[in-house]
């Protein structure tokens, strides 16, 4: 996978693992559950009870902005993190970043 490093990654489609499996984003959905859900909340709208105190708000994923990013920009921010966003760069498997992103795409 070719990557440039920044928000305006770009990742090639084709070096998804994830391309073309039918079955990424039920395990993205239950990675999300125990991972993101209490931030983001369950239905990825920023409203999860860990979220409610935290500057800035966790993100919305079914926001037209988030949306309209590419697979390539959200892995990258899942990846690197931003206060108070941990990385998860090292704690969770590439694989497993890609099926979040996957089912993050369902939330809409």
């Amino acid at each position: 996978c070719t990557r440039k490093m920044g928000s305006s990654c770009e990742c090639r489609q084709d070096c998804k693992p994830t391309k073309g499996d039918a079955n990424a984003a039920a395990a993205g959905k239950r990675t999300y559950k125990m991972l993101c859900v209490v931030c983001h909340g369950a239905k990825g709208k920023g409203d999860g009870v860990g979220g409610a105190g935290l500057t800035p708000k966790p993100t919305d994923f079914t926001s037209a902005e988030v949306q309209a990013q590419t697979d390539g920009a959200l892995f990258w921010k899942l990846e690197e993190g931003r206060s108070p966003m941990a990385s998860y760069k090292t704690a969770i498997p590439e694989k497993k970043r890609w099926e979040i992103i996957n089912y993050i795409r369902t939330l809409k």
